[in-house]
């Protein structure tokens, strides 16, 4: 089955955006920006969240570019997903304030996100 246009579009900037996620955290991993301080530290940080905005962007566009349907199912599950990651993070963040549980880094929101996305699509089938 042939993907479409809009599909297609999605797929190559999810590459792109994910590529350079990838490349930037395994520089990190092995250790490549330990020394970085100060501003250097800093643009680091913000260059590792770059793809993870574009990667968003692409899903957005996806939503904006694909047919009627297409658009309402994804808009439906990127909701439900958004709305679990938060509730999840958000329980453990009060875990953390009154029960001491282990510290969740905040960039886990993401990965969080995209999980919530692949349990929320086989549930959600219908845009209604």
């Amino acid at each position: 089955m042939a993907m479409d246009p809009a599909h297609r579009r999605y797929t190559l900037r999810t590459a792109a955006f994910m590529s350079g996620y990838v490349v930037i955290n395994i520089a990190a991993i092995a250790g490549a920006f330990d020394d970085l301080r100060g501003p250097g530290a800093w643009l680091m940080g913000l260059a590792v969240a770059a793809p993870v905005a574009g990667q968003i962007w692409a899903t957005i566009a996806l939503m904006n570019e694909a047919e009627e349907f297409v658009r309402a199912l994804t808009a439906k599950r990127f909701i439900v997903a958004s709305g679990l990651a938060m509730a999840i993070l958000s329980a453990w963040g009060f875990l953390e304030s009154y029960a001491h549980a282990p510290h969740a880094p905040g960039w886990m929101i993401y990965p969080l996100f995209w999980a919530m996305f692949g349990v929320a699509s086989p549930l959600i089938r219908t845009s209604r």
